[in-house]
């Protein structure tokens, strides 16, 4: 029904990131990954190590032992290209998004060299191929295990004071094949083990394959040698078609196409980051993903973090994504229940705020986390409609999660309940601030028993527990609100800078304030401009998180100026940092970004709910909604022309859009409309349907008057469909068709290399 006119590869590669000058630091490095590997590029500027292009691994899963606490992420190493020369001018890097590959061309003081890597997206195996001229022949790649890193290479993006680094004994070994291996055992436990080998090609090209795995045992060993051996003697074209193929099925899951180019080439490059940090088969995606840095946060934090990086996976429908946080989850369960105090782990569950990927982090004062990360999961299933994964796992760990609340709440004297002091993320966090009837709990827990009821009508189940959480529902005690709008907890204002969102969750990201009213828009909206007043403590995920906010009541400008300012925060190869990588702020970014185009929360999806102004144009195809639908929808001039609306599960389908005038129904004829008033429609589509709702200008198409009241689309409507189709036009309009928006050019690769003058349209590009 949809002509689908986009050319990928020319399309992906106006957003490529690009580098002009080498990147010198972590914050302009260039990344690749596979969900599991990954390797930042970058080079260095002191004299002793002016030719060293680095590449700095990392493997998720790999951790150590320590002392005390929960055993932390470490780095694993580096690979270096050795130049013969200074790595110079002019050179050029770039991220070849479609490919997933980098690229550069490298001028040294003695010559010239052409480099190639990728880490392949089936295989653990990181591929990089070299070709020089005469005068860098002597040029070679050696592999570093972190301890033997030169400290000026390891202390260039500042000394590390937080993160633990253990202790390591390093043993390498070479096969009679030439293939070599380095095992690395770190003091207290754990360890990982490098494998590598390098050839020559038929046209003279060297190729080095490298292999990292979790574990210094025999079994570990011999899984890095297999990779490496199986990936060297694969015919080369093959294997590198069989790396691209994955990707560019994943690119072609779902597009958008926007008239602000760098938000546009923004949102594409978290669309690879999201790919490259994590698989359905792959850890949770943790603070900083396969490219660790110096930080203190080597592990994995759940009071944002985590439920901020996946949150794109879902409109997105990269549910693929997310599987890995589902499965995380699965497996640790028994995990989960021993984090809350022994008395309660009968019947509950909780989350504390940072661990690693067992999920060992007893409960303390933050003990909304566990429903957050439920949140999350509930999102996965509306957008899959996996009804499965709904009553095997989630039903039961939400519940588990609201029993341990229901353990906590105490009657007060005005016949409410209330919860006790709590920490509510981020604020006071260094004064240990708790508070009563905190907004985040309060909010959280509402929010449970809601579902809870729901996934019991969708389940068709009686739950003795049902009328604890109708009960709860009605006492429980309202949220705390002042003048200025939403409040921390019971007596505590919003006093100073807040980064965090947390007394904001209700309207964001749980919508169980939605703003459809005037009284609950206007709260939300002063609860807004409050948080943003303070100022202080404003972080890149304050801007992501206040967007996203904005677009749930419909203020698109307003959602575009944060969007606009985190680009001032973030690094120039869209990483971010705070004392170390955090990478969830760019990914909730592009979240963002999918909220001004379309939000399925509650009982409608919304088209275009918060387009900018300045966006008179927008088109995106396949995005998911919830209840398992794939939309696609086209803005032109300021107004929505027409929207796809498919059923992959068959459940009921409430539309909100502006389409105004003659709207009519094109599809099977099986497919129903009527019109509800304030432009939302109600769709009936069985699964596997699929119908488009479009603007007619009946007086040249000949077709009827609109929809009128509550009346069913029917024949007069299919006509429309009918009489166009006579005239040539496919199943309507003709205007059906999905394309990429023209390009700014000078906005064009404008991430990678800091280059801030292609803002302004300066005659380079």
């Amino acid at each position: 029904m949809i002509q689908n006119n986009i050319d990928w590869p020319s399309f992906m590669a106006r957003h490529d990131m690009t580098w002009s000058v080498k990147p010198v630091s972590w914050d302009e490095g260039a990344f690749i990954g596979n969900g599991m590997i990954g390797a930042m590029i970058y080079s260095e500027e002191h004299r002793n190590k002016r030719n060293v292009l680095r590449f700095v691994l990392g493997r998720t899963d790999v951790t150590a032992r320590r002392p005390k606490g929960y055993p932390p992420r470490v780095p694993v190493g580096e690979l270096h290209l050795e130049l013969a020369g200074w790595y110079y001018q002019p050179s050029s890097i770039r991220i070849d998004l479609w490919n997933a590959e980098m690229r550069a061309e490298i001028t040294t003081t003695v010559g010239t060299a052409k480099v190639r890597a990728f880490v392949h997206s089936r295989e653990p195996v990181l591929a990089v191929e070299l070709e020089t001229s005469e005068g860098e022949q002597g040029a070679r790649m050696t592999w570093y295990p972190y301890s033997e890193v030169d400290p000026v290479l390891k202390n260039a993006d500042g000394f590390n004071l937080n993160q633990y680094i253990p202790k390591t004994e390093v043993v390498r070994s070479e096969k009679e094949d030439g293939l070599t291996i380095g095992v690395q055992t770190f003091e207290l436990g754990g360890g990982c083990v490098t494998a590598w080998t390098e050839s020559a090609s038929e046209e003279g090209a060297r190729r080095l394959w490298l292999s990292i795995f979790n574990g210094h045992d025999e079994a570990a060993q011999l899984g890095a040698e297999n990779a490496v051996r199986g990936a060297a003697a694969h015919p080369w074209d093959t294997w590198v078609k069989n790396h691209r193929s994955w990707w560019h099925d994943y690119y072609r899951q779902s597009f958008i196409s926007i008239p602000d180019t760098l938000l546009e080439g923004f949102y594409w490059i978290q669309m690879y980051k999201l790919a490259s940090a994590t698989r359905a088969d792959g850890m949770i995606m943790d603070n900083q993903g396969p490219w660790l840095a110096p930080t203190p946060w080597a592990g994995v934090w759940f009071n944002m973090n985590v439920q901020m990086s996946y949150s794109p996976v879902y409109t997105s429908g990269r549910l693929g994504i997310g599987e890995s946080l589902v499965r995380g989850f699965k497996s640790n369960i028994d995990n989960l229940i021993r984090n809350v105090p022994e008395k309660y782990r009968e019947d509950s569950a909780g989350l504390g705020r940072s661990m690693s990927y067992d999920l060992v982090a007893p409960v303390g004062d933050e003990v909304g986390n566990l429903a957050w990360i439920c949140h999350n999961l509930w999102r996965h299933y509306r957008h899959s409609m996996d009804r499965g994964m709904l009553e095997t796992f989630l039903y039961p760990l939400l519940k588990r999660t609201v029993q341990y609340y229901l353990h906590l709440l105490e009657e007060g004297e005005d016949g409410k309940l209330h919860l006790p002091a709590m920490t509510s993320p981020e604020y006071g966090s260094f004064l240990q601030m708790t508070v009563p009837d905190t907004h985040y709990d309060l909010a959280l827990l509402r929010w449970g028993c809601q579902t809870l009821l729901r996934i019991c009508d969708i389940l068709d189940v009686q739950d003795e527990a049902g009328e604890r959480w109708k009960d709860t529902l009605e006492r429980l005690t309202p949220l705390p609100v002042d003048e200025t709008g939403f409040m921390i907890g019971r007596d505590q204002p919003l006093e100073f800078g807040h980064r965090h969102f947390s007394h904001l969750m209700a309207a964001f990201p749980l919508h169980i304030i939605s703003g459809d009213t005037p009284e609950e828009r206007e709260l939300i909206v002063r609860s807004l401009r409050h948080w943003l007043s303070r100022e202080g403590d404003l972080r890149g995920f304050t801007f992501t998180g206040a967007a996203s906010i904005a677009a749930t009541v419909g203020l698109g400008d307003e959602a575009l100026k944060y969007v606009k300012t985190l680009m001032h925060i973030i690094k120039p190869n869209t990483m971010y940092k705070e004392a170390g990588p955090v990478i969830e702020t760019p990914l909730a970014g592009a979240e963002a970004i999918h909220d001004m185009l379309l939000q399925s929360w509650g009982a409608e999806i919304r088209v275009f709910p918060a387009v900018p102004s300045e966006w008179q144009d927008a088109v995106f195809h396949d995005l998911r909604a919830e209840g398992g639908f794939q939309v696609s929808a086209v803005r032109s001039g300021g107004t929505t022309t027409w929207i796809r609306v498919q059923s992959l599960a068959g459940e009921p389908c409430r539309l909100k859009t502006d389409l105004a005038g003659d709207v009519r129904l094109a599809g099977i004829d099986s497919a129903k409309l009527r019109t509800l008033g304030g432009g939302v429609f109600e769709l009936d589509l069985a699964q596997g349907e699929e119908a488009v709702l479009y603007c007619a200008d009946a007086e040249q198409r000949g077709i009827a008057s609109p929809i009128g009241g509550a009346e069913p689309a029917g024949e007069r409507q299919r006509a429309g469909a009918k009489a166009a189709e006579a005239q040539g036009v496919e199943d309507g309009p003709g205007r059906w068709e999905i394309r990429p928006l023209p390009a700014t050019p000078h906005l064009c690769g404008y991430f990678g290399g800091k280059k801030p003058w292609r803002l302004y349209g300066l005659p380079i590009v």
